[in-house]
């Protein structure tokens, strides 16, 4: 199976440190030496945060903010390259063109941002399409996706499936709530629309998740298709 996992800063790398890292490594690992194919995309989390903050309140500009994000995500995809094991380029791929030639190779792909504006979750995307993947998983602060923003509203509930129509309806309200965080981001969800993809939003707290999600037993929830 071809898999792109799109992993959240703030899951891998909650804190600099290196235990989640190694969790994560030690899942990938196995579930590539089980015979899968795998693509890792790596967010920024709270560390890209804490230097956009200050470079706003510094007078950055928004691009130059983004290109701040987009160094830490490679800064934290440098941490999971030093822990995996398996067939992986030394640096992060800064293309899609090169994590698909990595892919053609027999490696993993390790990714983090590209381009100012782009999120990690819509890098993975375009990845998943690019490569043709079997599945996309997003590992995310939160255990899927729900109809109002778990940590804003305590009555949220959990959807087991949607497809991507209904998912972005779901962005698009959260996204417009102030304050609140959307599971998956608007420019990703446009792009699960239109390439078909079969993907899973779960909780990357517990890097184990991803085991599940390959072998279809997950707690998150499922992206599937219209036309599946």
């Amino acid at each position: 199976m071809k898999v792109v996992i799109s992993v959240g800063g703030s899951v891998l790398v909650p804190t600099v440190g290196p235990e989640r890292v190694r969790q994560y490594a030690a899942v990938i690992d196995d579930l590539r030496n089980d015979g899968h194919e795998i693509g890792i995309v790596v967010g920024g989390g709270p560390t890209a945060r804490e230097y956009i903050d200050v470079g706003r309140k510094l007078g950055a500009d928004e691009i130059s903010l983004d290109q701040l994000g987009i160094a830490v995500t490679r800064l934290n995809a440098r941490l999971l390259i030093a822990a995996l094991n398996g067939p992986t380029p030394p640096t992060p791929l800064e293309t899609h063109e090169a994590a698909y030639e990595s892919f053609q190779r027999g490696e993993m792909p390790v990714m983090g941002g590209t381009t100012a504006g782009h999120t990690t979750d819509a890098v993975a995307t375009a990845l998943a399409e690019y490569i043709d993947a079997d599945l996309l998983i997003y590992a995310t602060s939160v255990s899927g996706v729900f109809d109002a923003d778990p940590k804003q509203d305590d009555s949220a509930t959990k959807y087991e499936t949607l497809s991507p129509d209904s998912l972005l309806d779901v962005v698009s309200n959260i996204e417009m709530s102030a304050g609140s965080n959307a599971p998956v981001d608007l420019l990703a969800t446009k792009l699960l629309q239109r390439s078909g993809l079969q993907a899973v939003v779960l909780d990357g707290n517990n890097p184990e998740q991803l085991r599940g999600a390959v072998a279809g037993n997950h707690d998150g929830t499922d992206i599937i298709p219209d036309h599946d």
